[in-house]
């Protein structure tokens, strides 16, 4: 029996098509999907066991108490100064498995960006070269900040936030009938090194949302890198604290995506019947 010698060849146009057909008529995504776990709907409120494989956006409100250097009452007792602010960034999923991480959403550090502002009355002739009077604090400050988590389970977790600011200064004369209000500004880069302790409020199945807030604390120490004004007696170094409510956005925005999944469950099985 003699064979064909192109035999071989009748073959390999019809699996080039075939290639070509499965490239130009199936969406890459649904590939992608299929090569992955078959992932269900999760509830927020229970621990998962598969790692989240995309960031999750998070924000909060931020109110401080600094120790300026230059605060102090009539016992040379530094007086701590309301900063209030905002801030916004990413979750970042581990790269590798981390056992003290076992919330909900597991989360290896946070990172963003932030921006607090102060308006502060200072009763303190000299602070400023040349002035006399009282004078009031103007200071706004954009930050970075990079937090990593120390620990991360169910309820409770433990961070050391590091953030890098940028900041300005304005100081105006507290005298109604001076013709010259401002009398300096300037630009000062401070740095804050701290521990972070957050503790979330347990889910209740009739009152889902209450897990949406929690405790937070907040201490530590910022340096100034650079002075706005050299030849004052202003200084921003030194220590603060954060206590108060948190909210978890996170929680949130998981909630919302689960109760979207479970009501287009719902629809589809209604569908089917």
């Amino acid at each position: 029996m003699k064979t064909n010698p192109n035999r071989g060849w009748q073959v390999k146009p019809l699996c080039l098509l075939c290639i070509l057909f499965f490239l130009t008529h199936v969406p890459l995504s649904s590939v992608a999907t299929s090569m992955q776990i078959n992932y269900k709907s999760q509830d927020s409120t229970k621990i998962q066991t598969t790692q989240p494989s995309s960031r999750t956006f998070t924000a909060s409100t931020d109110q401080r108490f600094f120790f300026f250097s230059d605060t102090r009452n009539n016992e040379n007792r530094r007086v701590p100064v309301s900063v209030y602010g905002i801030r916004a960034g990413f979750l970042f999923p581990p790269n590798h498995k981390r056992p003290e991480l076992k919330s909900g959403r597991s989360a290896s550090f946070k990172a963003g960006a932030g921006f607090y502002f102060i308006n502060q009355h200072l009763d303190r002739p000299g602070l400023l070269p040349n002035t006399s009077e009282s004078v009031t604090r103007h200071l706004r400050i954009a930050t970075v900040y990079y937090e990593r988590y120390l620990l991360r389970r169910k309820a409770f977790e433990v961070s050391l936030p590091i953030e890098l600011g940028y900041g300005h200064s304005r100081y105006e004369i507290n005298d109604d009938l001076s013709n010259k209000h401002e009398v300096a500004r300037g630009i000062f880069l401070p740095l804050g090194v701290g521990v972070s302790a957050a503790y979330q409020f347990p889910s209740i199945s009739w009152l889902r949302p209450i897990h949406w807030f929690g405790l937070n604390i907040l201490t530590g120490y910022r340096f100034i890198l650079k002075k706005d004004i050299p030849d004052s007696n202003i200084n921003y170094t030194g220590f603060y604290i954060s206590v108060g409510p948190s909210f978890f956005l996170e929680n949130l925005t998981a909630d919302v995506k689960y109760w979207r999944q479970k009501s287009k469950a719902r629809k589809s099985s209604r569908a089917n019947q």
